[in-house]
Parts: structure tokens; sequence; C-alpha cells
């Protein structure tokens, strides 16, 4: 399966996926829940907002076919963004003036922020995203909002978890684009780093799509890190640093954070990207190990396999119903302040088999992962450690 999408596909995805989430459909009933949704079906992000659009598709189709949320059918209305903050906000304005939003799903770190005191004002929407920003893991400054896995910061606390455990005393060099995404855990990750008896002995900083990294493989040379973590890309330029890095004979261990670690973006780059390894707060779709019934379902609706993003979507779809219908269930109004109390009262939730283990959401964050390691003869990523949990 193509992980990038021709434009024109994209267009016809945006297009057919704009029918489907029925915004041309009659107006809503009185009671619907509905999830509104800014999402980049067109853009750099493309990839990605197909994916977790057909999940929020999915998810809710498998919500109201079991009859709703306390008799009450869900509503999913979302229009495409481009991945441009200000086409974010212009289309949450106008969902939000046609329907009565309970939820709400952003595309961006930059919507999340500029969106967040708007959500303040209102009081009536909860809000997740595409974004794992260390800055909106903060319940006072973000009250109304979430995120369905751990921050970034949490992310490359639970790879240094494991290289502690795995290499005690082990050297780290940290590489990120120069970009707010790329240095957002940069800070935490040399405090965690330090707690854990651990030592950044580099740290590289390169343009986020930088395909000459000569210089920057250098310095790894130099500094021979037993762990090099990459932070801020998708791809590029991660493949052309694995390349040299090896033809230099490096014996460094690469890592990567969520965006770089779908399946299948790594297929073209099978031999480069074997041994590679990184954070993943979901099973992969074709993980069938232990009990996982929401996986199978999925399987069913999908046969073809779906990205990470994809994932992350329904994740977070799922946890959006579940505390509108905790809110419910208390015979509470459906409140921002309501539905965030009853998404922290989760605990010990099974997902059904996208996170391998029970999850408790006990702030902003889903704090559990789990390390996995590509195979490059097989193009398949195996996992290579237990979920790890951060402490709250």
């Amino acid at each position: 399966m193509r992980f990038f999408p021709t434009r024109r596909k994209v267009l016809s995805y945006a297009a057919a996926g704009c029918l489907a989430l029925g915004l041309n459909a009659p107006a809503r009933a009185a009671d619907d829940i509905v999830i509104g949704a800014s999402m980049p079906m067109t853009g750099v992000f493309a990839f990605a907002g197909i994916a977790l659009n057909n999940a929020f598709q999915d998810y809710v189709k498998i919500v109201n076919d079991a009859g709703g949320i306390n008799g009450r059918k869900v509503k999913y209305a979302a229009e495409d963004t481009g991945y441009k903050v200000d086409n974010s906000v212009a289309v949450f304005n106008r969902i939000t003036s046609q329907e009565k939003v309970s939820l709400y799903y952003g595309d961006s770190t930059a919507f999340s922020k500029t969106i967040n005191a708007e959500l303040n004002r209102r009081g009536d929407i909860m809000l997740a995203g595409a974004s794992f920003a260390t800055e909106l893991n903060d319940p006072k400054n973000f009250p109304n909002q979430f995120i369905a896995g751990p921050d970034y910061s949490e992310m490359i606390g639970i790879l240094l978890e494991y290289i502690a455990k795995t290499k005690p005393g082990a050297k780290i060099a940290l590489v990120n684009s120069d970009t707010e995404f790329g240095r957002d855990p940069i800070a935490p990750t040399e405090k965690r780093a330090a707690e854990l008896g651990l030592k950044v002995v580099e740290k590289i900083a390169t343009p986020p799509t930088s395909v000459d990294v000569s210089t920057e493989v250098l310095k790894l040379r130099r500094a021979d890190p037993d762990y090099t973590i990459f932070h801020g890309y998708i791809l590029a330029p991660l493949p052309e640093f694995m390349s040299q890095a090896k033809q230099l004979g490096l014996k460094t261990k690469f890592m990567g954070t969520f965006w770089s670690m779908d399946n299948a973006i790594w297929a073209k780059s099978a031999d480069v990207a074997d041994g590679f390894m990184g954070v993943m707060p979901y099973r992969y779709y074709f993980d069938t190990e232990g009990k996982s019934p929401m996986l199978e379902k999925i399987r069913q609706i999908r046969p073809e396999y779906q990205s990470t993003g994809y994932m992350q979507g329904f994740l977070t779809a799922m946890l959006m119903t579940e505390a509108a219908k905790r809110t419910l269930d208390a015979k509470k109004d459906l409140t921002a302040a309501n539905m965030k109390a009853s998404l922290n009262s989760i605990k010990d939730f099974d997902t059904g088999g996208i996170i391998g283990v029970p999850i408790s959401i006990p702030g902003n964050t889903v704090p559990v992962g789990r390390v996995y390691q590509y195979d490059g003869a097989n193009k398949t990523m195996k996992p290579v450690s237990d979920w790890i949990k951060i402490a709250k």
C-alpha cells in the first residue's frame, strides 16, 4: 500500500471524506453528540490526516451501530484545513457555528495553542489533536485539552528508561530538527537522562528535511554515542543519517519518536533502517499478540494496513466518547470541565488492544509506550520491550 498518496488521490479522498462526513447532510438531531474536527486532508500532513479521518469515521460508526452513547447518536463533522492554522481556526468557527459541538480534534500544535483561549472562554468543548507537544501537557494552562498518548518528552523518557535498563551509563546523542517540534523535548530529555545516569554527549540540530548531513555524521563519529535519538522528523533525513553512519562504521543504535515510527514509511529504506528503534504508544495494525478485539475489528473494517496515525485517531475517538459516556452516566451536562473530569477518572481502562496494557489518564496525557525495532528483512516493526509507563 502506498503510504504517501498522490495529490490527485488526496484531493479525491478529501472530497469523498467531506461527503462521507455528512457536511451536506440534514441537520443533526437535537440530542446528537457532535465531534468536530479540523483535519489536514490535503497539504504536507495529508498522509496522516486521511488516516486520522478514516479512524474517526470508523469508530463513530462502531459506537452508533452499538446504539450510540446512552441512546444518543454520535455525529462527526470535519473539514479539510490543508494543515494551515488560519484554515483550522476558520473551520473550527464554521463547524461550531453550525453544530452544538462537545468534542473537537485539532490538526497541529499551533492550532491547539491558538484555540486554547477560545476553548476556555466557551467551556463547552474538550479538545484533542495530532499534537503530542509537551507544552500541552499542562492541566492548569490547557484545562480542556488532552493528548491520546505520551507527550514528546514522555516518549523520549520511555526510550531513556529502555536504554538505562539495557545499557546502564550509556552515551546518548540527540538529533533534532531546528523547529519548535524538534526542540520540544530537549531540556526534559537532558534532565531525565542525568537522573538515570545516562550521558548526553552530543546535540545536533538540522533543517527539518536536510539532505546533506555529512558534517553532522562526523560529529556523531567524534562523540561515539551508544544511542542516537532523532526527534522532529518524519522520514528525511533519517535514512541518509543512518546510511552514512553505517558507511563510517558507527555502532550507535538509532531511535525515533512517534511520527517516525510508521511501518510503511521505511519500506523503501528497509536495508538502511534495519535495527532502527523507537517508541510507539499503540500497537501496530498487524500485531496479533494477545487478545485485541478492537484491532481485529479494525482489520475487518479495513483489510489493508492502517498507519500509526489511524491508531492515534481511533484511540482519540474512543477516549472522547468514553469521557462523554461517563459524564452522561453521572447525570451531568457535557461541559468541558465535566468531560475532562470524566476523562481523568479513567483508570486501568481496557482499550481492546489498541494499547497493550490497561491505561489511566491522570492529567493531560496517556503516559505509556513500548519500544519497537524495525526488521529490515521482513519490513516489520517488532517489540523489543514491555509496555513502559511514565510515573506521574
